[in-house]
């Protein structure tokens, strides 16, 4: 009898069990008295009445989805109109409005390399920067967290075209990377610099205009950002932030920009509104930061190990990967939902609770979040 092909995914899948990391879906109901402390609706835009408009109106007007690629028929004005005013807000020269913020750092870090050159990249970045470096085909050094130092050595042995790519607020434990340094270093040495700002828009920055104008290099001479619009904007797809030359590059040769279906335009017309939202209204910005301090200063006060958070981002560490998952059930038991995150999705193997404020979360809200959490920790 021929063998089953595929029997070495059932040894994978019990292996996983056996080592407590299997991961399985969830849906959830539209309404639901959990407390949400998961997702990364940061200023709590998801379900704001103009940008449900925005999106609803985008597809009366323009259709469900965008019918082809940007190249031939996927792109609309509505794409235009915010991808001018993406780039504007957070300070660089042009941007080009992607399906996903994956596909954004794929293309990005594709479409800027190659295979005679070197991409450095911190040890903490988020899948896509890692998948986009493999793809990439260019030699990759990665670099202890958040050190500049390390990243001058790498470039120093390199001759040639060189990137250096890193999250500007890294999505386990929240902390920023160094931008100023970063980017000092990278100009000394000739390399360009990609910040990838999932984490930072809307949340940090003047008026949450993102990471890279917090520390003061957004427009600077070779950096590129990318930006999600599926965080702090409250909807879907992901852009490239940059100098014109740079964009044109990516209209050129992104190969997630010219084989992939447009973004559909209710959710560019759902980020456009929750856009010009957020600058009317920018203390939400000050309050999500409030909120995220809030959580780690109870935490800490109960004797848990909470890392400081500089965006919108607590990590809550745990013992072990187990205690992670039953911890993060108790808490959802008792009416909050948290994320767990456990290898192999934390580079360090430290499994922890990943808790994301929100703007629009009230004193009683974080009040009987810490309650949960505190009554379901792990104990010694």
């Amino acid at each position: 009898m021929p063998r089953d092909p595929f029997e070495w995914i059932t040894d994978a899948a019990a292996a996983r069990r056996r080592a407590g990391l299997v991961r399985t879906l969830r849906p959830r109901p539209a309404d639901s008295a959990v407390l949400d402390l998961a997702g990364n609706d940061y200023l709590g835009l998801t379900r704001h009445p103009e940008v449900v408009e925005g999106a609803a109106a985008a597809a009366r007007r323009w259709g469900a989805g965008a019918t082809g690629s940007r190249l031939v028929t996927g792109t609309t004005e509505l794409h235009a109109e915010l991808e001018a005013e993406l780039a504007a807000f957070c300070g660089f020269e042009a941007a080009l409005v992607f399906s996903s913020g994956y596909a954004a750092n794929l293309a990005a870090v594709t479409a800027l390399t190659g295979a005679d050159s070197l991409v450095v990249s911190d040890a903490g970045n988020h899948a896509s920067l890692i998948d986009g470096c493999r793809l990439s085909r260019a030699a990759t050094t990665v670099t202890p967290h958040a050190s500049p130092d390390a990243v001058d050595k790498a470039l120093a042995e390199h001759d040639g075209r060189a990137l250096v790519v890193t999250d500007a607020v890294f999505s386990v434990d929240g902390d920023a990377a160094p931008l100023s340094a970063l980017h000092r270093v990278a100009a000394e040495r000739g390399a360009a610099l990609l910040v990838d700002d999932a984490h930072g828009l809307g949340v940090l920055g003047p008026d949450g205009s993102g990471t890279a104008r917090a520390y003061g290099v957004a427009g600077a001479p070779g950096v590129v950002a990318t930006v999600t619009l599926s965080k702090s904007l409250g909807s879907q797809g992901g852009a490239v932030l940059g100098p014109a030359a740079v964009i044109e590059h990516l209209v050129n040769t992104a190969r997630t920009f010219i084989f992939d279906t447009g973004l559909n335009p209710a959710a560019a017309g759902g980020a456009l509104a929750a856009l010009r939202l957020l600058r009317r209204e920018p203390e939400r910005v000050a309050k999500v930061r409030e909120v995220a301090l809030a959580l780690h200063e109870g935490l800490t006060a109960s004797g848990l190990r909470s890392l400081r958070p500089d965006a919108a981002v607590v990590s809550v560490l745990a013992p072990t990967p187990e205690q992670a998952l039953q911890w993060a059930a108790g808490c959802h038991a008792d009416g909050v939902r948290v994320g767990c995150f456990r290898p192999p999705s934390v580079p360090d193997g430290i499994s922890r609770l990943r808790l994301t404020a929100r703007a629009d979360l009230r004193p009683q809200d974080v009040d009987r979040a810490l309650g949960a959490i505190t009554a379901s920790a792990p104990r010694a």
